[in-house]
């Protein structure tokens, strides 16, 4: 295809994913940010065998569109469907899988490493990360890593100023100053073309480049960052300009060594109301295709969503506690603390995509008397776990730990599930670790958390919505490790803890239905376990089944066997997450697939009478 004809490729494919998520929602206004870019990357290099990292995943749609999956896009996050994000037994295209931020310049770097290990000096690795995503921790650690390694590769940065929320920190800034001030990159860039820079360095040009580098503090309100950590550094340049993107990447496919592209994008690109809105736009769920205007039903009478009630709840908390403060790493629309920024902005923090770094922050502040509510989507919370154990457990510092989207989330998928928090945590001394059944029981341990004496404090809850639309109720403060009996029963007990107790009552419903009592506890807290609760649940009751939003392996179902061992003589049967990584789907159709909603609990139930 000539060069003059990827415009309107360009326009074909924008408006071909504006369609498609209309109906199909999906990740939309990151995408046609990168439409251009994605066009480019393929325009010029020889992919699959050079490799394109995505970073992260949901802004690599018009990519997969490119490479041989246009007519199945339409099924993108629905159950059997291809998956929202790179996913690398999916298609040789998806080079590495990404859901989770940071990771694309370590993965590349491996990649070129090995590649030159292999004896393969001409293939080119890439990796395409958002501006957000340079937050993150990892990024640094790989910039530092990679630019001494003479690796040949090459990192795009797609600077729209945003991630899922407006971008903060110094990075932030940062990059404005470099887009803001071109005059040093302007002369660079003259400096490389006089002196042969497209064909490789010359003598010339590398006197020349330490000259400019001698000056550049005086261009530029300070030194360029990637450079002094050893990469060649090009841009800022029009990331919608797809012809100068083909003139620029293929010149730096000859150029060996580190290189850092910088792109200046528009997220939403294309779109009137995703430009308009990019926040609300990164995930919109249906709309209009010739409005843009979101469709939504009468919501009126609906529960709130427990991510709400959170953000009201901290509000209402800090507003009586002025040692409160809340804390989020790059989610505050997300978990609903944008509400406490707006409110309290001074109390209130978000520290860009950093989870190592929003714990250890927690640490520091409640080292000196505050508490700190940090709020970590659960699958997010495992790239600080060690955070977690040196920083807040060991020293027993009063951090409560939010960790929304606990469990199941649908159509996110595998990275983005939370299965693994109360096995990863509930060995951790020192922690309390509890998941509320609806949100009154939300606000009740959002309230016991912060009372004095307390110590370290977990708090997981599930994506969606609660389960009263009445859901303000007067806060009361919690027995620590005290579970509730919510039905007694004869011959078997369901014991479950958070939200899929919901799930256990429609069961014991339907049992009641038929005139069988099966017994029914919320255990509330997996750590402390209510060991007195469950000595008389197994002095009562014949058969136990745990039911859990959460890994069965070292889970709450393992904890009740622990407690129990030696004591109960009857069956426990524990129902939850499977051993394997679950696809996406919609939550109701992967809980039914995992065994453990209501019609999978009244199976399991039946098969002990």
């Amino acid at each position: 295809m000539p060069i003059s004809d990827l415009s309107e490729l360009a326009n074909e494919l924008r408006k071909y994913i504006v369609d498609t998520l209309a109906t199909h929602p999906g990740h939309l206004a990151s995408s046609l940010g990168t439409v251009e870019l994605c066009i480019a990357l393929h325009y010029v290099f020889n992919t699959p065998d050079d490799k394109i990292i995505f970073d992260v995943g949901h802004q690599a749609y018009a990519h997969k569109i490119l490479t041989g999956r246009r007519d199945l896009f339409p099924t993108i996050r629905t159950y059997g469907g291809i998956s929202g994000f790179p996913k690398m037994d999916e298609s040789e295209y998806d080079a590495f899988g990404t859901g989770h931020s940071s990771t694309s310049i370590s993965a590349a770097l491996g990649m070129a490493t090995a590649s030159k290990l292999q004896g393969n000096t001409q293939r080119q690795h890439i990796a395409v990360i958002g501006d957000g995503s340079m937050t993150g921790g990892e990024a640094f650690e790989a910039l530092n890593n990679a630019g001494v390694s003479k690796a040949n590769m090459l990192v795009i940065l797609n600077d729209n100023g945003i991630s899922i929320d407006k971008a903060v920190g110094g990075l932030s800034n940062y990059l404005v100053d470099i887009t803001a001030s071109p005059k040093y990159n302007k002369i660079k860039e003259h400096v490389w073309r006089k002196t042969g820079g497209d064909s490789g360095p010359t003598r010339g040009h590398n006197f020349i480049s330490k000259t400019l580098s001698a000056f550049k503090s005086s261009l530029l309100a300070s030194a360029n960052l990637f450079e002094s950590l050893g990469f060649r550094y090009f841009g800022p340049v029009d990331g919608h300009d797809v012809a100068r993107l083909v003139e620029i990447l293929s010149q730096l496919k000859n150029i060996g060594g580190p290189k850092l592209l910088h792109i200046v994008t528009t997220k939403g690109k294309g779109m009137a109301e995703a430009e308009r809105n990019p926040i609300t736009y990164h995930a919109p769920g249906r709309y209009d295709v010739e409005t843009g205007l979101q469709l939504k039903g009468d919501t009126s009478h609906q529960p709130l969503k427990y991510q709400d009630v959170f953000g009201y709840t901290i509000i209402e908390l800090a507003e009586k506690n002025p040692k409160i403060v809340g804390i989020t790493p790059a989610m505050p629309t997300g978990c609903s603390l944008n509400m406490m920024m707006e409110r309290m902005p001074d109390r209130a923090f978000d520290v860009g995509i950093a989870e190592q770094h929003a714990v250890t922050f927690a640490a520091g502040l409640a080292a000196q008397g505050m508490t700190p509510f940090c709020n970590i989507y659960s699958s997010f919370m495992q790239r600080a776990y060690d955070q977690v154990i040196h920083d807040v457990a060991l020293q027993k510092l009063p951090v409560v730990l939010c960790l929304d989207r606990a469990g199941l989330v649908g159509e996110d998928g595998p990275t983005h599930h939370g299965a693994f928090d109360l096995a990863a945590l509930r060995p951790i001394p020192n922690l309390t670790i509890c998941a509320p059944m609806d949100e009154h029981e939300l606000r009740n341990m959002m309230f016991t958390s912060q009372l004095d004496g307390m110590g370290p404090f977990v708090i997981r809850y599930p994506r969606g919505l609660s389960v009263h639309p009445d859901w303000r109720n007067d806060m009361q403060p919690l027995a620590v490790g005290k579970g509730r009996c919510l039905t007694e029963g004869v011959s078997v007990a369901i014991l479950t803890i958070g939200h899929v107790g919901n799930e256990a009552a429609k069961a014991v419903a339907l049992f009641a239905e038929k005139g069988r009592r099966v017994g029914h506890y919320d255990m509330r807290f997996v750590k402390p376990l209510d060991v007195e609760l469950l000595n008389e649940v197994a002095s009562r009751y014949d058969n136990i089944v745990t039911v859990e939003d959460g890994c069965i392996q070292g889970g709450f179902g393992s904890a009740v066997m622990e407690t129990l061992q030696g004591k109960f003589s009857g069956r426990i049967v524990s129902l939850g997450i499977p051993d394997y990584f679950v696809k996406h789907g919609s939550v109701p159709l992967l809980m039914s697939h995992c065994g453990y909603d209501a019609d999978s609990i009244v199976k399991t139930v039946d098969s002990l009478y």
